[in-house]
């Protein structure tokens, strides 16, 4: 079965087609059209990260500060939120979790080949994340935080893998989680789901649950029927607790 999903995407840069989308919205009621309204946000922090990262100044804000201009934006964006048959909080979200989160609300379930699952590590002190399925606490294992010469090192180090496997207990969590894995993961293909996220959590989100959560997507990279994403929610904070 084929199945395309055709959209519009819009923000407040678009200028007069921008103004003009909650009439256009309107006429498709009004014309008994079939569509939906699906609304992307995140919260103040991250979207002053992405801005950050691409190095460009906010359209409502080219003199001021980047969090004026989100300011903006949201009063700006309100109107349509509120026409929104689907809002997607995308703070923390991997691609790949995103992408499957908008599959399996669109896209009817035989267009969807590949689960998406996505292993996303993640520090409790900076709170949960919003969009787990399946949540695994690993504050029990070694703390690489509390080494000077390991502090600044991530879980994606060598170093810090071995100072957490080094008494047996990451050894013995893999016995007991590879076979629960190895039996959740088909049945959620064979459901039809189409985007899982199991998230790892440690204390800072930057040494147990990076190193894990990079260990279990390498094992499940390569099963049939899903394709895996890794995502590190607060590997570049800075620690304070590991």
């Amino acid at each position: 079965m084929r199945c395309s999903l055709r959209g519009v995407v819009s923000d407040v840069r678009g200028g007069v087609y921008f103004e003009a989308l909650r009439a256009v919205v309107d006429d498709l009621d009004a014309l008994g059209v079939s569509h939906h309204v699906l609304f992307l946000e995140a919260d103040e922090q991250t979207l002053v990260t992405r801005y950050k990262e691409t190095r460009r100044r906010h359209p409502l804000a080219p003199e001021g500060s980047v969090a004026a201009g989100i300011g903006s934006e949201r009063s700006l964006l309100a109107p349509l939120r509120d026409r929104a048959d689907l809002v997607i909080d995308t703070t923390g979200m991997a691609a790949a979790a995103l992408r499957g989160k908008i599959a399996e609300e669109f896209l009817p379930l035989a267009a969807t080949t590949k689960m998406a699952l996505t292993f996303m590590s993640f520090g409790f002190k900076h709170g949960p994340p919003r969009e787990e399925d399946l949540a695994l606490d690993v504050r029990f294992l070694a703390n690489p935080h509390y080494e000077a010469d390991l502090r600044e090192l991530t879980g994606l180090d060598e170093p810090v893998v071995e100072y957490i496997a080094r008494d047996g207990r990451l050894g013995e969590l893999y016995e007991r989680l590879f076979p629960l894995l190895d039996f959740l993961l088909p049945q959620y293909v064979s459901e039809g789901k189409a985007h899982l996220v199991i998230a790892i959590g440690c204390t800072g989100g930057r040494h147990r649950s990076v190193a894990i959560a990079e260990h279990l997507a390498e094992r499940y990279r390569s099963h049939e029927g899903i394709e895996v994403a890794v995502a590190h929610r607060d590997i570049d904070k800075r620690p304070r607790g590991g």
